[in-house]
């Protein structure tokens, strides 16, 4: 699809979701990707709350280190009361040199920002005027959610986890790993601090229903293989994330290796039960419209009521 297709697909499925209830609606961050990757993950919230009254958005990741956290925690404050307080955000560090390279921000000591960040940004949603990098700050106005919307801390790492654990914020792993959380755990006890959660991802990196799974591999396949290569070019040594790791040189090597999904119905609301949600993402790789279309229908016409009988029960 087109950029301007696919921005006004979203907002439309945004509202579908709104209206059905049938979930959260999450954005992410890259830049300089030929695909387009969403470069504006604020901007485009902002277009999601304008169109939906109930839904939950959650950016994961924000590029904190990308930003001046100024600018930031107004930007967040405002996104914040536009959309009634619906929000969330998890904080990442970035894994790519080519974005710091095009933004003009320095790759070396990225650690050591994303820290000044996170504490830039409590203390200024905490309402006090504080001075800070020759500058003083009073960020007005602040968020509607008290003391501040939820912010995860993402990474992949234990040094990331510590963070987490440091500054008091729950953890948002990159990949299910029980020693992440562990090291999560173990930090808070150190310093003495009651542990937030860690929220470990589990189930497969997305799912796409269908009626017919073998007549949508090859539809919608290509589009799948080509999220799967392009998160597997940008990840360096030892980055691990639920999208990555598998082998997706062919659409075939990709559906077997089980990152990424094409269910049934039936299925979808087993993996469901199995993990307690699934990851939906309609448009991946700029599928077209009418099969995105299908497969949140089949959500909502299909998994849903099997779902609801099952609690029934």
């Amino acid at each position: 699809m087109s950029p301007g297709e696919l921005y006004a697909t979203a907002l439309e499925q945004a509202t579908f979701v709104d209206r059905t209830g049938l979930g959260a609606l999450v954005l992410s961050e890259h830049h300089g990707s030929p695909d387009g990757y969403l470069p504006s993950p604020l901007v485009m919230a902002s277009g999601l709350a304008g169109v939906t009254t109930e839904a939950h958005i959650s950016i994961a990741a924000v590029l904190a280190t990308l930003y001046d956290p100024v600018r930031l925690a107004e930007d967040v404050a405002v996104l914040d009361l536009v959309s009634g307080g619906r929000i969330s955000l998890t904080l990442g560090l970035g894994y790519r040199p080519e974005e710091f390279a095009m933004l003009g921000i320095p790759w070396k000591g990225r650690g050591r920002r994303l820290d000044e960040c996170i504490d830039v940004l409590l203390r200024a949603w905490s309402g006090e005027r504080f001075a800070w990098d020759g500058r003083t700050v009073e960020v007005r106005p602040l968020p509607l959610q008290k003391p501040h919307p939820l912010v995860f801390v993402g990474g992949s790492s234990p040094l990331a986890a510590r963070r987490a654990a440091r500054f008091g914020l729950p953890f948002l792993p990159t990949i299910g790993d029980p020693e992440l959380t562990a090291a999560y755990n173990d930090e808070c006890e150190r310093l003495g601090k009651s542990p937030v959660f860690a929220l470990e991802p589990s189930g497969p990196a997305m799912v796409h229903v269908a009626e017919d799974p073998e007549r949508a591999w090859a539809e919608v396949g290509p589009h799948l293989l080509h999220d799967a290569q392009v998160y597997d070019s940008w990840q360096p040594p030892g980055q691990r994330t639920m999208v990555t790791g598998g082998n997706s040189d062919t659409v075939e090597n990709l559906r077997a290796d089980g990152r990424y999904r094409i269910v049934t119905p039936e299925d979808c609301a087993a993996l469901v039960r199995e993990h307690g949600s699934v990851v939906l993402h309609p448009l991946v790789g700029g599928m077209p419209a009418d099969a995105s279309w299908t497969s949140l229908q089949l959500v909502v016409d299909r998994v849903r009521p099997l779902l609801n009988e099952a609690s029934e029960i």
